[in-house]
C-alpha cells in the first residue's frame, strides 16, 4: 500500500534528510560529485533547510510503502505552474508504481492550486531520469544553469508537462 503524507514537523524532515542523505549519494555522487552532494545536501536537504523552505511556500511529503518511508517530494505552487523541486524514491522500491502514483498525487495537487502546468528541472546528465519524465509527458523546455554557491552549479534542463484540469 502507497500512501503520502504531509510533512512539516522536525520529525518528518528528520526522516526525509535520512531518505535524501541514502537517494542523492547513491544516484547523483556518479553525475555531479561527492563534494558537490555534501553541500546540497546540507545547503537544501537538512531539517533546518527544509524547515525554511516550507515558510516560502514549498510542500514536503513523505511517501510510504506498506508503512515505510521509501520516499518523498517537494512541490511548490507558483502563479502560473506547479514546481516539483523534489521527487525521490529508495532504489529498492522502484518499479513499484511509486513513482506513477507520486506523479499522479503532483498532478491533483496541480489541479487543486487551478495550474495547467507541473515545471520541473533536472541534471543535463540525468538520463535515465530525463527519459522517465519523457514517457510521463514532460517537455524538456531548455537548459537552465544556476549558481549555488562554494563554486557549485546546477547544470539543468527545465521540463514542463501541462495538465488538464
Amino acid at each position: 500500500m502507497i500512501n503520502i503524507k504531509a510533512s512539516n514537523t522536525i520529525t518528518d524532515f528528520e526522516v526525509v534528510e535520512k531518505l535524501a542523505d541514502i537517494i542523492w549519494r547513491e544516484h547523483y555522487i556518479p553525475i555531479v560529485g561527492k563534494p558537490q552532494i555534501d553541500y546540497m545536501l546540507d545547503k537544501y536537504q537538512s531539517v533546518k533547510a527544509m524547515q525554511e523552505q516550507t515558510q516560502t511556500g514549498y510542500e514536503y511529503y513523505t511517501v510510504f510503502y506498506d508503512e515505510l518511508p521509501v520516499g518523498y517530494l517537494c512541490i511548490k505552487p507558483e502563479k502560473d505552474n506547479l514546481f516539483l523541486s523534489k521527487i525521490y524514491i529508495l532504489t529498492a522500491y522502484r518499479g513499484k508504481g511509486i513513482g506513477k502514483t507520486m506523479m499522479q498525487f503532483v498532478s491533483d495537487k496541480a489541479k487543486k492550486y487551478h495550474v495547467n502546468k507541473i515545471r520541473l528541472t533536472v541534471n543535463k546528465y540525468n538520463t535515465n531520469s530525463i527519459k522517465a519524465y519523457d514517457k510521463m509527458g514532460f517537455k524538456n523546455v531548455g537548459p537552465l544553469v544556476a549558481d549555488i554557491g562554494s563554486g557549485f552549479v546546477m547544470d539543468d534542463y527545465e521540463m514542463v508537462k501541462l495538465v488538464r484540469n
